[in-house]
């Protein structure tokens, strides 16, 4: 009887062991799926171009499944600093949202890698379409039955980039007051990203947007070319840029900060708490390079600004520093 009961004991013992083994392996396929996962928050305008870099990317790296999450860029920190959300890599439409909200507590360093500029983005029904240039286009949209959308300037740099743009051109044009009108107007068709604004359109909703040029080529929609002295394109305007500004929410929600314009600059980082570091690296590696990502970037409309000086250039990894310039 001794003897059944301790082979009875032994068998129970043993499968006790099998499966807490078998758990431990599931937990290690599960952590392992898990880390495989390299998530991006990306700037709404970099979305056709990172589908197509990930894409590329999976050819040389079919393990690393990418999850793309685009938004616009100042909503992609804030869900980073205010939701805690898991994140990899933050691919900004402007390398100061890196700058101010998330170092030095979530990133440590910042790589300039593309420019864009802004346009007046619209389609061939768009009402005064056969009628609108680059010395008018202001007095167009200023008509009642002529609608404009711009994004929201707390979620998005397109959306203060587009009051600079305004601001700007009050100066250029040398027509005083057009600035405060045209910010006053049609507030209802304030969105939460530039992206946001193609739908009204393209629908008709609206004539006119304020809109990035790359994205407008993405999408195939005519546009007027601005004066460099007002698309935020050029740095030998960068003075001129400066001479305008915008107030926008800070690191936290009642901070205030003014955001003098400047030359359009995209940036890129890995988060300090990235769950995939490893990923992540070879995904800027990938990005940066100017025969894969650059390239690829390049074609979709955003010229490449690599190397450019950061004064975050002493955190870099080694291996980056070949992108960047030291301030």
């Amino acid at each position: 009887m001794n003897t059944l009961k301790k082979f009875t004991k032994n068998i129970l013992l043993i499968s006790i062991l099998l499966i807490i083994a078998c758990n431990n392996d599931r937990t290690k396929q599960n952590t392992q799926k898990a880390t495989s996962d390299l998530i991006i928050f990306n700037a709404g305008s970099l979305s056709v171009p990172f589908k197509e870099i990930a894409k590329a990317f999976n050819k040389e790296y079919p393990d690393i499944n990418i999850i793309m999450e685009p938004d616009g860029s100042r909503k992609c920190a804030r869900k980073i600093i205010d939701l805690k959300r898991p994140c990899d890599i933050i691919a900004s439409a402007d390398y100061k949202v890196i700058d101010n909200l998330l170092i030095p507590d979530y990133a440590k360093w910042n790589i300039k890698f593309v420019s864009n500029e802004m346009v007046i983005a619209y389609n061939e029904k768009s009402r005064y379409s056969d009628k609108i240039n680059k010395n008018n286009w202001y007095n167009i949209l200023l008509k009642n039955d002529a609608a404009f959308a711009r994004a929201d300037p707390n979620a998005d740099p397109c959306g203060y980039r587009a009051i600079l743009t305004i601001k700007l051109s009050e100066k250029y044009y040398h027509k005083l007051g057009i600035a405060d009108k045209l910010l006053k107007k049609d507030l209802n068709y304030i969105r939460p990203k530039g992206t946001d604004l193609l739908a009204l359109v393209e629908t008709n909703a609206v004539d006119y947007i304020f809109e990035y040029r790359s994205v407008a080529e993405q999408h195939k929609l005519k546009y007027i070319l601005l004066p460099d002295e007002i698309n935020l394109k050029n740095p030998k305007f960068k003075d001129l840029y400066s001479t305008v500004s915008v107030d926008i929410t800070g690191k936290s929600p009642n901070e205030i900060i003014t955001y003098k314009g400047e030359p359009m600059i995209y940036g890129v980082t890995i988060l300090k708490n990235a769950a995939n570091p490893d990923a992540a690296k070879k995904f800027i590696n990938f990005l940066l390079d100017k025969d894969k990502g650059i390239k690829i970037m390049e074609k979709n409309g955003q010229p490449s600004v690599i190397p450019s000086y950061t004064n975050t250039y002493n955190n870099i990894p080694e291996n980056f520093k070949k992108f960047a310039l030291k301030e």
